[in-house]
């Protein structure tokens, strides 16, 4: 590798990805920079105000927005691309973030006119068949969990989280347990679920974690008290492991009085193989984006439905789709027990239109050959490494990420961050760092079931070159990467305390002439 006169480097990164700074990447300025506010890419007319409703809180001075043409536009934001890194350009080895393949597929289908532009207020008759396809993928959410409702609206996981244990919430004060306030969550769980149970007024008591990375039933059961609500329990858990207690654990729970929430983040790793209903689960989310490959976000809101077991069915949000006498219908008012909305309308087509392409696409044999080649991808990344890397948790097979810790980066001056940073370099996107917190520098990998063998041998032996490079003692390699990607390593406590979020043009400064 070599530097320009800038500081910049050149050449590719082992997988001949261009460097930041070469002929093909160039350093890009800002809007901005390129444009000027004397000048705009478009004729708009003069529009004349008679006064406006903003009570005094208009702009007073001008806009300044950066003038640009189509083309200067158009290629700025493509040249922004090309430095970024995407599950369509590599792999994206997140742990507990699931960044499978989204199939072209799934996007030429919900970009069909009777799902792209439809509108949520438009009379029932109109979109029958938004609403038959929302039925079928609600009916398909409870077949792969055998549970007796599903509430399509949540918009992400988090959001799902919450109607699970709003549900909860419900049912205890229909019980006239309402003095129900402590909610059981592991160590090792999302730290979206005590904040969850937090935000609910519910008070979190955590269970550790067991030396073997998984929970204990006797832990759970020493834990559990007239005043527990609940246990937010993730199956297979954060540490990559499926839960061999679980089915003790829901017992012990319910004959407790309390309900299990299940995070089903992790759903991709057992879809089709097993149905979290016959685990006992009571409410379970299921992250699309993370099993059924619709986009993180999709340009848009995400999707998290969440399905309930026949105990919690009754409390299930509006809207949701009934079939009656002159086609289907959305119920939008509440019903008997069931509780009100938890967003303004329906959910996001798009997400569920890609998610039962991907089921309809697949089939119940394909979801279930998916499921297992993530484990089967997991194991291998584990099996090709364990012998250069520490396992935390070597009594149990993985399930659908592999976890190692940075006990093997011991004395080498090398941290966890290091090793990521140094992986960008080699043309990777980083794994998950540092969690779960349960296990010292963790390093998760999640190659999913996308990942060919050549792509996993390819990322094994980069990741097997850097532990050796590490244990020979080359720390300026680690501890001074990225040196290749279109920005060097960050201040990132700085960046996080101290943003910068509004750019002013730089002052002038006099020639020397003047």
């Amino acid at each position: 590798m070599s530097m320009n006169t800038q500081g910049r480097p050149t050449g590719t990164g082992s997988q001949g990805y261009a460097a930041a700074g070469s002929a093909l990447i160039p350093e890009e300025p800002l809007l901005f920079e390129i444009g000027d506010t004397e000048h705009s890419g478009v004729d708009l007319p003069a529009v004349e105000l008679a006064g406006d409703r903003l009570g005094g809180f208009g702009r007073k001075g001008a806009l300044e927005l950066a003038g640009l043409t189509e083309p200067e536009a158009m290629r700025h934001y493509v040249r922004l691309s090309r430095m970024n890194h995407s599950i369509d350009s590599g792999m994206y080895p997140l742990g507990s973030c699931t960044m499978k393949h989204n199939p072209r597929l799934n996007e030429k289908t919900a970009r069909l006119p009777g799902f792209a532009d439809i509108h949520p207020l438009q009379p029932v008759s109109t979109v029958q068949g938004a609403l038959e396809l929302m039925n079928q993928l609600g009916h398909w959410l409870m077949t792969l969990t055998n549970t007796a409702a599903v509430a399509l609206s949540p918009k992400a996981g988090a959001h799902g989280e919450l109607l699970g244990m709003m549900a909860i919430k419900a049912a205890q004060e229909a019980k006239g347990e309402a003095h129900r306030k402590i909610v059981l969550v592991p160590e090792s769980a999302h730290g979206t679920n005590p904040a969850t149970a937090a935000f609910l007024g519910y008070s979190v008591k955590p269970i550790p974690a067991r030396d073997d990375g998984t929970v204990d039933v006797e832990a759970v059961k020493a834990a559990l008290s007239p005043e527990v609500a609940a246990i937010m329990l993730t199956n297979p858990n954060t540490c990559g492991l499926f839960e061999p207690q679980v089915i003790e654990i829901a017992e012990a729970v319910h004959a407790a009085g309390a309900f299990f929430y299940c995070d089903g983040a992790n759903f991709n790793a057992i879809m089709g193989v097993v149905r979290p209903g016959d685990l006992g689960i009571d409410a379970m989310h299921i992250n699309l984006h993370k099993t059924f490959s619709t986009p993180h976000g999709g340009g848009g809101p995400g999707a998290g439905p969440v399905v309930l077991s026949e105990a919690l069915a009754p409390f299930a949000p509006v809207p949701f789709v009934r079939k009656g006498e002159g086609g289907l219908d959305m119920v939008e008012h509440i019903e008997g027990q069931a509780l009100g909305r938890v967003t303004a309308f329906h959910g996001q087509m798009g997400m569920y239109v890609r998610a039962l392409t991907y089921m309809l696409s697949h089939g119940a044999d394909g979801l279930a050959q998916a499921a297992e080649d993530a484990v089967l991808n997991a194991n291998y990344v584990k099996a090709r490494l364990q012998h250069l890397f520490s396992v935390p948790f070597p009594d149990y097979p993985t399930m659908h990420e592999a976890l190692f810790d940075d006990s093997f980066l011991k004395d080498t001056g090398i941290t966890t961050l290091d090793f990521a940073k140094a992986l960008i370099d080699e043309g990777f996107h980083p794994m998950t760092m540092y969690f779960p917190l349960v296990v010292h520098g963790a390093m998760l990998i999640e190659p999913t079931e996308s990942e060919s063998k050549q792509t996993l041998d390819r990322f094994c032996e980069v990741m097997a070159e850097l532990a050796n490079d590490a244990k020979a003692g080359n720390t300026e390699r680690f501890t001074a990467a990225p040196m290749k990607a279109p920005r060097r390593r960050l201040d990132e406590t700085r960046a996080a305390r101290q943003p910068i979020l509004k750019w002013e043009k730089p002052a002038e400064l006099p020639k020397a002439a003047e």
